[in-house]
């Protein structure tokens, strides 16, 4: 009988060769690889993980890209998995498995007003998916014929799909992947630090809501059937639009009959000090798409949640010839498998008991206030952020509020490494604005730990700058 494969196994410089020789990384330029050994990340606990060669970090990225909500190492999500795949692994998602009835359920209670839930892999799927039922119901539903336009906000990130991309604000993100697809309209960021009315908040007119309108009316509001966006622009630099922004703008999208999508694949979960990002504004969307936190990164998922009014829209006699085809035919391979509801639950399950909403919103606050300390320094222009959410953008002059390139950025980033943290920035995103320091750790942080990532940030600032 053949022994069965240790997983856990490796030899270290086999590994090495291996991650060089065979692995294609996301988001690293490919030539660094030939002169540098990559970290190689092989353990997690808490908010510390080691690398292959038994360094230590203290992660305040949750992962890279700010899904690992409970920490790492949580022995009961991972059980929690493994007994649900000793019991059923997977069947398609045109029947029903408990785990994800049981999810969904849970999901719908956090979300009072939404009603049906779609389960995918990915927060670029979740937006696919919500594009989908835009434009299928532009075509199927009376009173919404040819509403198939999505209006996206410049700077926000939807997604890597050409669809996803194609209505996403980052223009580095986009270079050279088009042509993209039509029927996409952008409007203008709400970051008052760069507005781009060049208005300053309070003696404003919220002009980058309202003018929102102007947009729908060139385009033809007869055409526009959603507008998608992030609560909190998450990879564009943690923008956080003021309080009358969204009311604003939802007013705008009920006067003409279109449906907001709210994209809480990041911002969802805790990750702003209440469990949705759009609980921090007086506005209801009709459809919410999710990710990164539904299982902490245990395992792969995302969903699609939409009012029944939509949900109505699909509901036709499969018996009529005319209508037999206008339900919603569309299918998620992985939407299917049953461990990641199983992992989504149980990190559902510790959120709650242990309430790391809350403390999310207590550490968020010291994090901000200790980040804004970090204001002393010539090259911090400003710091923003929500909950544990928060960013610096960097300058090299306050007055003028230029900033920092990326070649200051990448040493900037290199010098908090080499405290043992790491940190996010924004990456291949825009021209000349890649120069946003983000912080997202797991919602387990402590205030030694928020201590630790902020010296780490002000030895790196003084070695830099």
């Amino acid at each position: 009988m053949k022994t069965k494969t240790n997983c856990l196994e490796y030899d270290v410089g086999e590994m090495v060769d291996g991650d060089k020789n065979s692995l294609w990384h996301h988001l690293k330029p490919h030539k660094c690889f030939g002169t540098q050994e990559q970290m190689i990340i092989v353990e997690g606990k808490g908010l510390v993980l080691k690398d292959i060669r038994g360094k230590e970090y203290l992660d305040a990225t949750s992962g890279g890209v700010w899904s690992v909500m409970v920490g790492y190492g949580r022995d009961s999500i991972a059980e929690a998995v493994c007994e649900q795949l000793k019991k059923m692994n997977y069947f398609a998602g045109a029947y029903g498995n408990i785990p994800a009835i049981k999810f969904a359920n849970k999901l719908l209670e956090k979300l009072p007003g939404h009603d049906k839930v779609y389960f995918s892999n990915s927060g670029s799927e979740a937006n696919e998916k919500a594009f989908k039922i835009v434009r299928q119901a532009s075509c199927i539903d009376p009173a919404r014929k040819g509403k198939y336009k999505i209006m996206y906000r410049d700077r926000d990130y939807h997604g890597t799909t050409i669809a996803t991309i194609s209505a996403s604000g980052q223009a580095q993100r986009k270079q050279d992947f088009g042509p993209f697809l039509d029927g996409f309209v952008e409007f203008p960021h709400c970051a008052c630090y760069r507005c781009p009315y060049d208005k300053t908040y309070g003696s404003c007119d919220i002009e980058c809501a309202r003018n929102v309108e102007d947009i729908i009316l060139k385009e033809g509001a007869e055409s526009i059937g959603a507008l998608i966006v992030e609560p909190i622009t998450a990879g564009g630099g943690i923008l956080k639009p003021v309080p009358e922004y969204y009311p604003i703008l939802q007013k705008i999208c009920r006067k003409y009959e279109i449906w907001m999508i709210m994209d809480e694949v990041v911002c969802g979960f805790g990750r702003t000090g209440k469990f949705w990002g759009h609980e921090h504004y007086d506005v209801a969307p009709d459809i919410i798409t999710m990710a990164k936190g539904l299982a902490s990164s245990y395992e792969a998922l995302s969903a699609t949640v939409v009012k029944q009014k939509i949900y109505d829209v699909f509901l036709n006699d499969p018996a009529n010839p005319a209508t037999r085809l206008d339900y919603f035919r569309d299918i998620s391979t992985y939407g299917g498998c049953t461990a990641p509801m199983a992992a989504a639950l149980e990190s559902t399950r510790i959120i709650d008991d242990e309430n790391l909403v809350e403390n999310s919103r207590i550490m968020g606050k010291y994090l901000l206030e200790r980040l804004n300390e970090l204001k002393k320094y010539d090259c911090v222009g400003d710091v923003r952020g929500q909950g544990l959410f928060c960013g610096i953008e960097y300058v090299n002059n306050k007055a003028t509020r230029e900033p920092v390139t990326e070649e200051r950025m990448a040493t900037l980033m290199g010098n908090v490494v080499a405290q043992g943290v790491l940190v996010g920035r924004t990456n291949s995103s825009f021209h000349d604005l890649n120069n946003v320091m983000n912080f997202a750790p797991c919602l387990i942080i402590t205030k030694k730990q928020v201590d630790t990532i902020v010296a780490a940030v002000a030895t790196a600032i003084e070695k830099t700058f």
